[in-house]
Order: C-alpha cells, then sequence, then structure tokens
C-alpha cells in the first residue's frame, strides 16, 4: 500500500479472535454507521410498545419505518452546494429549521413508499421521533441500548467541536459534527466491529426484529470503484454482495476528511465482522479494505 492513505482497522471473529491493523486506541467518526445504531435503539423502542414503525408520524405522510429505510420521499441536504460551501468555510451549523427549508425546496422525488433515495433528512426526522417518544437524546439511548449491553467504551455521540478534535484525523480539529444533521458517533475501530457484530450475533435485538431490519430491497447490481456485484438497503443497513467473499452486511460511512466502512461477512469459512477507517473521501476504498481484510483473514 505504498502512498496510499493510512488505514486503522480492526476484525472480530466468532471464536472472539481479533486482527487489529494500525493504532487501536485511536478514535474516528462514525458517520453514517451512525444510522445502523438509530435503527438499533427503535426497533428496542418498538420491541417495548413505546414506538410505532408502522404508523405515519404525527403530521407527516410517511412511517417511521420508510425514514428508515430510505423510503419516506424526501431529498437530501448532501444535494446542496451551499452546505458543502458552509462546511468547507468552518462556519457553525444551520439552524434545524434553515437545513430543512433549504432541504425540502428541491422537491420530493417520489410519494412515500413508492421508490427509493438515500435521505439524511429522513434520518433526522427519525432521530426526533425517536427521541421525542423515549424522552431521551441519541447518546443517552446509544449508552443504554448498545454501548452498555457491549461494552463499548468508547462510543459516544459528537456534539461539539472538541469532542471531535479527539479524534485521529487532523482535520477534524476545524469540523463542526452538528452538520451531520441524524448525529454522529465517534469510537474505536474496534468498538465499531463490536457493535455490528454484536448485532447479528443477536445481543441487541430479538429475533423477529433482526429479521425485519435485515429485509432488504435489492437495488441493483455492482456499484462503479466499490466492490459491490449486488447492492441493497435495509433498515440502516447496506446489504448485497462482494463478489467472491459473498454477502456483506452493514453499513459505509464518508465526511469531508475521511472514509469508514463496517461491515459483517457471514459467507467466509470464517466469519468476520470489520471495520476499517482511512483518509479520504472514496468510501469504495474502506469498503474494498473491509474485504480484502476479510478474506484474507
Amino acid at each position: 500500500m505504498t502512498g496510499a492513505p493510512p488505514l486503522h482497522a480492526c476484525g472480530l471473529y466468532e471464536d472472539g479472535t481479533c486482527d487489529v491493523v494500525g493504532n487501536p486506541a485511536l478514535l474516528f467518526p462514525w458517520w453514517s454507521v451512525t444510522k445502523t445504531a438509530i435503527v438499533i435503539c427503535a426497533l428496542r423502542l418498538a420491541e417495548r410498545g413505546a414506538l410505532e414503525l408502522d404508523a405515519p408520524l404525527p403530521g407527516e405522510p410517511f412511517t417511521l419505518h420508510q425514514l428508515l429505510t430510505h423510503r419516506a420521499g424526501l431529498p437530501d441536504y448532501g444535494s446542496l452546494p451551499a452546505y458543502h460551501a458552509a462546511v468547507r468555510g468552518d462556519e457553525e451549523p444551520w439552524p434545524r429549521d434553515v437545513l430543512l427549508e433549504a432541504a425540502l425546496a428541491q422537491g420530493r422525488p417520489f410519494p412515500p413508499g413508492q421508490g427509493w433515495r438515500y435521505s439524511n433528512v429522513g434520518y433526522l426526522l427519525a432521530r426526533e421521533r425517536i427521541e421525542a417518544v423515549a424522552g431521551q437524546g441519541l447518546g443517552v439511548l446509544v449508552r443504554e441500548h448498545i454501548a452498555g449491553p457491549l461494552g463499548l467504551g468508547s462510543v459516544e455521540l459528537a456534539e461539539t467541536r472538541a469532542q471531535f478534535a479527539r479524534t485521529a484525523w487532523p482535520a477534524a480539529r476545524r469540523y463542526h459534527p452538528g452538520w451531520v444533521y441524524h448525529g454522529c458517533l465517534i469510537g474505536t475501530a474496534r468498538d465499531a466491529a463490536a457493535m455490528m457484530q454484536g448485532l447479528f450475533a443477536g445481543r441487541l435485538l430479538g429475533p423477529k426484529s433482526l429479521v425485519r431490519m435485515r429485509e432488504t430491497l435489492r437495488l441493483g447490481g455492482g456499484l462503479p470503484g466499490r466492490p459491490w456485484t449486488e447492492h441493497g438497503y435495509a433498515m440502516g443497513l447496506m446489504s448485497g454482495a462482494v463478489g467472491t467473499a459473498g454477502r456483506a452486511i452493514g453499513h459505509s460511512g464518508a465526511g469531508p476528511f475521511c472514509v469508514n466502512a463496517v461491515y459483517h461477512f457471514p459467507d467466509l469459512p470464517r466469519p468476520v465482522t470489520f471495520a476499517t477507517f482511512t483518509k479520504g473521501h472514496d468510501e469504495g476504498v474502506a469498503e474494498r479494505e473491509a474485504v480484502r481484510l476479510a478474506v484474507s483473514g
């Protein structure tokens, strides 16, 4: 990997052993892997009868399930040039209502349930609904339903520049995590792998909830520059196939200066969950490294 950006990774196997690349103590932004955690919290509340996944949200035409599967018919703020300019300018995050107005002004691409479009706006609204029903913030819910049960000591919801400055990449010192409107967890590579492994091992959700979370809408075949030979989306999970490695289930994430991929590979002779973190803007780099490390393990 001469000339390649630094790679930090952790692979966890079913027998409890692990493979580590780089410094295991470093913290990283998890970016959209946070979506997986949001869904876990939502399903835990649903298991308790505190949250309804399939009823329209108050005053809205879409359900929480549609938000969590990107089927609510909402645009994304990632397509706004002004948003990216503000992030590059190291501005303070826009107020929530300003962000929503700008994003929704792009129009709604389809009626709820009639299509698929990746939307961080949808996950912002899902987070707000979950917090309102629970009477607790996302950081508290993650500690209660994920970090606590699995003993993930590094995981926290980043809400300040000071928190982000503790992560591995120097560019993080100029970034406000409030620009990730659904929230951005930070933690070690090992804890990222442990969350995903714990999910599929049945340590976080009941069997029916896990089955529902894994129900996948198939979206197509290969993606240019990425290892997917078949791809789809479940609830907070990217799910498909990556060639000879078989199925890959998890999530990728990207921000202005780094990328990550956290995936479970159940079809390998030695099933493993790998979390990879590296610099750059291309999620495919982190995904390919996760596949390479999983296959070589």
